[in-house]
């Protein structure tokens, strides 16, 4: 009953490290081929690498993001993914301004004790948190989109094909050898 047990979970663990694998991959190819982040049904997955909006979400979490057209929409209390330079800041509207028939966002981090310097304009909006996380998932999102992640990706679901190949062929073996010998 033991083993009944012991395999039943490691076939559920390994499924579950085989699901995560392929996310991670999936995730990582499409950002490398469409050079941006990967959208499905619009929606975004950004790994947050700061702790500048916890308790909201924390240091190494994913979170998904809302793509929007109409980004003059946002109102104070909402929390905006935007391009600031060459960085992408997810943090919450504290303020909203028009001038020239434009919308202009005060930002601040949650965990930050000053509002941000800057004023985000509405054409750099990326899109709006839809209060999706999942934590840690960042830290191997990180690691899968750097080169020796993107390889280990290519090679360890190699392996793990091998491995499984090789139990199915001994297996398959002992039990030949079994029914011969009856």
């Amino acid at each position: 009953m033991q083993k009944i047990i012991l395999r039943c979970l490691s076939s559920i663990l390994g499924f579950a490290f085989m699901v995560v694998v392929c996310f991670l991959a999936f995730v990582v190819l499409s950002s490398r081929i469409s050079g941006s982040a990967p959208t499905f049904l619009g929606y975004q997955v950004k790994a947050v690498l700061s702790g500048s909006m916890e308790p909201t979400f924390q240091t190494g979490s994913i979170i998904s993001i809302k793509l929007g057209t109409d980004h003059s929409t946002y109102q104070e209390g909402d929390i905006i993914t935007f391009r600031l330079e060459e960085k992408i800041v997810t943090h919450r509207i504290t303020d909203v301004k028009q001038e020239d028939g434009q919308a202009w966002y005060k930002t601040k981090g949650d965990n930050n004790d000053a509002l941000d310097l800057w004023s985000v304009p509405a054409q750099d909006v990326v899109g709006k948190y839809t209060g999706f996380t999942i934590p840690y998932i960042g830290y191997a999102l990180n690691l899968a989109a750097s080169k020796t992640g993107s390889a280990l990706l290519l090679i360890i679901p190699g392996i793990l094909l091998v491995i499984a190949s090789l139990r199915t062929i001994l297996s398959a073996k002992k039990e030949l050898e079994v029914n011969n010998a009856r």
